[in-house]
């Protein structure tokens, strides 16, 4: 059975009701074809919703039944290529954040390692509409849950009760950024998470007793 059949029988089915579970298979036949599109060398700028559905063999309605425009689906798509968002124990902040800061090590091997991902993500910050969809969508929501778990540890007495939330984000994850995304040459070497994370609550940690 062919995409624009396994389409057909996901949304069709003899009458199934709205709100059916979408095709995995017909998904994953978009993403492909984008990433197909990507490997041979076509700039995000000129990837149409038009192009992607020929490609994928599917209709474009098929494609805006899943996602409102092209911004949306180039955010899915990076997420698929991406090592996925880690599961956090909940157990401590500092493993918590170790955990955050060993998927955001992975994120930028994974950059390094991939010619055609490190274009993406170039040309995508040339563009503020799909930079904007692509940092509300993926980025924000990083941020929050790297928040979350510095707030949790204030609570349990692992931060100091007066330390900015948001600038201590920045403290944490700030070195990791720049060695993956700012100083290409720079190491992200196993381990680096536990320093990074070891150095900086040493300042920020509660006061010894």
């Amino acid at each position: 059975m062919g995409v624009a059949e396994q389409e057909a029988g996901a949304v069709g089915g003899g009458g199934a009701a709205r709100g059916r579970p979408r095709s995995e298979a017909v998904e994953r036949a978009i993403v492909e074809g984008v990433m197909k599109l990507l490997e041979e060398g076509i700039p995000l700028a000129d990837i149409s919703i038009e192009r992607v559905a020929r490609i994928a063999g599917v209709g474009k309605a098929t494609i805006y039944r899943r996602w409102s425009g092209r911004e949306e689906l180039f955010c899915d798509v990076l997420r698929t290529a991406e090592p996925p968002d880690p599961e956090l124990p909940g157990v401590s902040m500092r493993e918590d954040l170790i955990i955050l800061l060993e998927s955001l090590r992975q994120r930028g091997l994974a950059n390094r390692s991939s010619a055609i991902m490190h274009n993406v993500h170039a040309q995508m910050k040339s563009s503020p509409k799909l930079w904007k969809v692509y940092h509300s969508a993926v980025i924000e929501p990083r941020r929050r849950m790297t928040f979350d778990v510095l707030r949790r540890g204030q609570l349990n007495g692992e931060l100091r009760a007066d330390v900015d939330v948001e600038l201590a984000n920045d403290l944490f994850v700030g070195p990791m950024l720049v060695r993956a995304v700012i100083r290409p040459d720079a190491g992200l070497e196993e381990g680096l998470p536990e320093r990074i994370v070891d150095t900086v609550l040493a300042g920020l940690g509660p006061a010894a007793s």
